[in-house]
């Protein structure tokens, strides 16, 4: 039996999926908003940055407002506000035009600063290198499908699907290929799941609450 080609992370373009319109927070970009001195988007990206050696935020409206950051801004190819497969088309497409040698695009939700500092590592480790499989995250039994491995090799497909007006649901698009789950334990650290989300004001109390508890 040959064995799997393995997948690296040099071969991985990270894209934050930055620009929700954060209904529920009142709108504004929930990535930007002060935690006590960092943003949401310094707490991901520096989880993030060990982990890939190329980033891309996905967000729409004036790029300008992420300028300080120094990192390409993509806008969703397809619609506005059209879902976080748009935002994974924009990190597809981006990868596919201007990262020659990346084969593959992690996705990581702009609001959700706990995420595993391991995600790259055991989302690569699930897959072979040389074969479309997409990779989800899960936790506690719950699927995360926001954060996923995403090969390029399906941009044609993903392209072609929005497009064409079907399912903006991230699982209606991942049940055409194969894929399969990695899942995740509890954060030790912080006591929290690795996946938790801050979609409501009082999320950004716990936010705040579980920074200046471990990582002050």
């Amino acid at each position: 039996m040959a064995k799997r080609k393995a997948l690296t992370a040099d071969k991985v373009l990270g894209c934050v999926l930055a620009g929700g319109q954060s209904r529920r927070m009142g709108g504004g970009d929930k990535s930007l908003l002060d935690l006590g001195g960092k943003s949401m988007l310094d707490i991901i990206l520096a989880r993030l940055t060990p982990q890939v050696p190329q980033i891309i935020l996905n967000a729409n409206g004036d790029p300008q407002r992420f300028a300080h950051y120094e990192l390409p801004v993509v806008a969703d190819p397809v619609g506005e506000f059209a879902g976080p497969l748009a935002g994974v088309l924009a990190g597809l497409t981006y990868a596919a035009e201007s990262c020659p040698g990346v084969s593959h695009v992690v996705s990581v939700a702009g609001d959700t600063p706990f995420f595993p500092t391991v995600l790259v590592e055991r989302l690569i480790g699930s897959v072979p290198a040389d074969e479309p499989v997409i990779a989800l995250a899960s936790s506690s039994s719950k699927l995360h499908p926001v954060f996923g491995l995403w090969p390029v090799s399906l941009l044609d497909d993903l392209q072609t699907w929005l497009r064409t007006g079907q399912s903006g649901k991230v699982l209606a698009f991942v049940d055409r290929h194969d894929s399969i789950e990695v899942s995740f334990d509890l954060d030790p650290a912080t006591g929290l799941d690795p996946f938790f989300n801050a979609n409501r004001p009082d999320d950004l109390v716990t936010v705040r609450k579980t920074l200046s508890a471990n990582f002050t």
